[in-house]
């Protein structure tokens, strides 16, 4: 083994002052790496201590950051997948999107581990980098295209073998749902950071690199990559997830009541074969996967109907149900051509169906009428509607200027009571679970510091009641409530573990749903492995078990110093006072009064104010946390 600084990573840091057009290229920290290891640690570290607290996230002052971690573009399973971070402009905390595909691997290999944008440019433009040599230029004709075209352009210009990631109209008007696309399939697309893109008049970031990532033992590491390989070929889930991706969550999420449908009044769609796995095999001209991925979990699919002829990687399970069930289409071709043109214009398709979830729902009683929507009709189900609707949010049109601006702030425009069915978590359309269903996703919508998010936890371990994982983990003491998806007792615990280990594949950086977290294939003892194999630092399971809630910790305290504490909290009336009308879960609330008090406890929060108390940060090794904290008078007494 030859000596190195760094095994895992480039070593290399790229800063951008878009402000004054200059770049400049400087070492990565080695104790920043050996305590955040990347990806999502990097991201926590470079805002809290770089951004300052208040500001605006569409303002000059905002950092946007594009990182990696030391697994990123290895032969690790899923290890093309990149974060992007910035103070989001929908929630107004700790915002953080990821995308898979091959975009973070090539990022990484052409020599940066990460990239952090400074101020705004005066004029469109977009970062190129290949092979570590990087220029801002002029983004002039590219400015008002969609991602599409950007995407057909920047790789006639640049060669086909860039990879780019880009914001379409929708970041460039800066709706508060807007997504990064990445070469046109993958999509960084929750917190708006797609926004911040906009208003620093950053176009795209395109890249090309052909530098190899060096790991500190070769022949380890391809012997524990054989090893996981087996794990996922064996895996009893993977030839589902293979045949048909997330999609097949469909009708799994309705067999137990968890399928979010009316805007999230149930758990169960009526009409859910007509938009499920099986209507996208039915269509399927082949597969494709992301970078180092075993699985290639995505269909092509084949689309002939009344919106047009074309082929397109199928929709996500997230988007069958934000664009179909949880606003009652039934419509598959009308849910693939919303998919496509939320893609086209680079949006969230789980905030743009929640919107207009919210306003079906209003318009329906009463509270939203013809005078505010300028004529239209919000009728449940309406597949041409919704398709008018998306294109009205991209370009800020009419009614769909109000909507662009999140379902939070729009209640907030409307008022009327419209308050009551905006479903959101500190302002972040909830994704399409129904805690009511699962209790541990209940309270991980809440704990989660991005807003409504089930990735952040990823508390899978009681959808299909791990048992056997479960005792592994936590001990046979917690069965079978833990294992018992509608029952509240004890997910605090789950929660907890879960968002420790999830942060710490977003760290690495990896696909979660690539047998790292999805299937349960890895756990504390299987990440330090990986990370001494591939870094070098003698990582043991107690010390990435500590970087776990560490991250957790520091991504909490910048939303505390945002002003976030325990009245932020809380779920929609929905999911704790109205119980689930129908379905398997019928009659269910999340207990979320009674889970989150215990969930604090065990994080070492105070039970008053939701704020980390100063022992719990001190044992962290979050000191300056504690002074910055400490000088905002936002530690506990």
């Amino acid at each position: 083994m030859s000596e190195k600084k760094f095994y895992g990573y480039m070593g290399r840091i790229l800063r951008v002052d878009l402000t004054r057009q200059k770049v400049v290229s400087e070492e990565l920290s080695e104790k920043m790496a050996r305590n955040f290891v990347g990806g999502t640690g990097f991201a926590g570290y470079i805002l809290f201590n770089e951004l300052k607290p208040g500001i605006d996230p569409l303002g000059p002052e905002n950092i946007l950051i594009f990182a990696t971690g030391p697994v990123t573009g290895t032969l690790w399973p899923g290890s093309g997948e990149y974060i992007v971070s910035a103070k989001s402009p929908v929630t107004g905390i700790y915002g953080e999107s990821h995308s898979t595909w091959n975009f973070g691997a090539e990022l990484k290999q052409s020599g940066y581990d990460m990239i952090i944008f400074y101020g705004s440019s005066e004029n469109p433009v977009y970062l190129y980098i290949d092979n570590g040599d990087a220029k801002i230029i002029k983004a002039d004709d590219i400015w008002g295209k969609t991602t599409g075209e950007t995407n057909k352009i920047l790789k006639e210009k640049h060669g086909k073998d860039i990879h780019v990631a880009c914001i379409g109209p929708a970041g460039e008007n800066m709706v508060k749902m807007a997504a990064i696309v990445t070469d046109h399939i993958g999509t960084c697309a929750r917190c708006a950071i797609g926004a911040v893109m906009g208003s620093k008049k950053l176009k795209a970031v395109a890249v090309r690199g052909d530098f190899s990532i060096e790991v500190y033992d070769p022949d380890g590491f391809f012997e524990f990559y054989l090893e996981q390989r087996e794990k996922i070929e064996k895996d009893p889930f993977v030839p589902g997830q293979r045949a048909y991706g997330t999609t097949l969550l469909v009708s799994a999420m309705q067999t137990i009541g968890r399928l979010p449908t009316k805007n999230h009044y149930q758990g169960v769609f009526d009409h859910y074969d007509r938009i499920n796995e099986q209507q996208v095999v039915k269509r399927s001209v082949g597969h494709i996967g992301c970078h180092a991925c075993p699985i290639s979990c995505r269909n092509v699919i084949k689309i002939q109907g009344p919106y047009g002829s074309y082929i397109k990687e199928h929709p996500e399970y997230e988007a069958f149900d934000a664009l179909g069930a949880n606003v009652l289409n039934a419509d598959f071709e009308s849910i693939v051509e919303a998919d496509r043109l939320c893609d086209e214009y680079g949006m969230d398709v789980i905030s743009v169906g929640g919107v207009i979830a919210w306003a079906m729902e209003c318009y329906e009683k009463g509270i939203i009428t013809k005078e505010d929507t300028g004529g239209l009709e919000l009728k449940w189900g309406d597949p041409n509607l919704i398709l008018k609707l998306v294109r009205m949010i991209a370009f800020r049109e009419g009614f769909g200027n109000i909507l662009a601006e999140g379902v939070r702030k729009a209640s907030q425009i409307v008022g009327r009571g419209s308050e009551k069915y905006a479903m959101h978590v500190k302002g972040l359309e909830i994704s399409a679970q129904d805690g009511r269903a699962q209790k541990s996703m209940g309270l991980a919508h809440v704990t989660s510091n991005r807003g409504a998010d089930h990735l952040y936890s990823s508390s899978f371990l009681d959808e299909v009641g791990f048992e056997e994982i479960i005792i592994s983990r936590f001990g046979e003491q917690y069965l079978p409530e833990m294992a018992d998806r509608l029952s509240p007792k004890y997910k605090w615990l789950m929660v907890y573990d879960c968002e420790n280990l999830a942060v710490l594949m977003d760290a690495l950086t990896v696909c979660k749903l690539a047998g790292n977290v999805w299937p349960p294939l890895m756990y504390f003892g299987d990440v330090a492995k990986l990370l001494r194999l591939t870094t070098g630092f003698p990582y043991t399971e107690k010390e990435v078990r500590i970087i776990g809630e560490r991250i957790v910790n520091l991504h909490r305290a910048f939303n505390i110093r945002e002003g976030i504490s325990k009245k932020d909290d809380v779920l929609p009336d929905r999911f704790t006072k109205e119980p689930a009308p129908k379905g398997p879960n019928k009659g269910h609330v999340v207990e979320l009064d009674y889970m989150l008090p215990k969930y604090y406890e065990l994080r070492g929060w105070d039970s008053k104010t939701g704020w980390i108390k100063k022992e719990k940060l001190e044992e962290l090794d979050l000191d300056f946390v504690i002074t910055e904290l400490e000088k905002l008078g936002k530690l506990p007494d």
